[in-house]
């Protein structure tokens, strides 16, 4: 045989087997592109795990706030004042919540028209469902936090009744003036408590359409990525694209036939 023709022959093999070991390199580089990546990717496109705690430590009355370097953490009320709901209350909202925040609703396929229409009824289904239970939806005060308010304004009556008369140079004592308050509602300690109660409630209640708002707004932005299923749209075309760059097929620089030397390929 030709010595030159068994010197192509060599090349040919020599330039397969560099071909084969890049295709299997790729492969190999695609399969750990997609795979990790990729899952990653769409689990934390779809996972609203960490939506739904934020709204469950807003709805207990956490508030975010910095820690000694500098970082947000949530933070426990110091006060049932900053409470709104009792705990039937957080129970019902975060359910109706995650209802609706999942990756079921995000992988949907709605119109604007169908949108409208499940943002109405839900909407109105929450308000007529906080406001027929809203007695154990919101926290009531206990009787001990009634009594530390009517405390403290005793306290803030003897505090002006003091300074009335120290600006006026009259003499007075503080512990008989407090007294003196005090037994001005002796008689009417109860209604007085019943009436805090009923003054610090009417407060919270004063938050029930901003909660309203909040939640209709979190579940419409949930069906709007929904929208003519976007969600899904998205998701495809990351995983086409991830696709494509990670295959050696699209790669333009590649040779497609005859190996790597110039001769093979004629």
């Amino acid at each position: 045989m030709d010595q030159d023709l068994l010197q192509k022959y060599q090349m040919e093999l020599d330039a397969a087997r560099i071909e084969s070991a890049q295709n299997s390199m790729a492969r190999q580089q695609q399969e750990s592109f997609n795979q990790p990546e990729e899952k990653s990717m769409v689990r934390e496109q779809l996972d609203l795990s960490e939506e739904i705690a934020r709204i469950d430590y807003l709805i207990k009355g956490y508030s975010l706030e910095p820690n000694a370097d500098g970082v947000l953490e949530w933070v426990k009320p110091i006060s049932n004042d900053l409470v709104i709901f009792s705990d039937y209350g957080i129970h019902l909202i975060r359910n109706t919540i995650c209802w609706y925040l999942n990756k079921n609703l995000l992988l949907s396929n709605f119109d604007e028209k169908t949108i409208r229409k499940k943002m109405w009824d839900f909407t109105n289904d929450l308000i007529d469902t906080i406001f027929m239970e809203y007695d154990k939806v919101f926290l009531y005060p206990s009787v001990a936090d009634c009594i530390a308010v009517l405390k403290e304004r005793i306290d803030r009556q003897t505090e002006i009744a003091c300074y009335a008369r120290e600006i006026g140079g009259i003499e007075y004592d503080r512990e008989a003036i407090r007294k003196e308050k005090f037994d001005e509602i002796e008689n009417k300690i109860e209604k007085e408590i019943e009436k805090i109660r009923e003054q610090i409630i009417k407060g919270k209640l004063k938050r029930y359409m901003i909660t309203i708002r909040t939640i209709q707004d979190a579940v419409h932005s949930t069906y709007m990525r929904a929208w003519k299923g976007q969600e899904r749209t998205t998701l495809r075309q990351h995983i086409h694209i991830s696709e494509t760059k990670g295959n050696p097929a699209f790669n333009s620089n590649q040779p497609t036939s005859g190996g790597i030397w110039p001769w093979a390929r004629k």
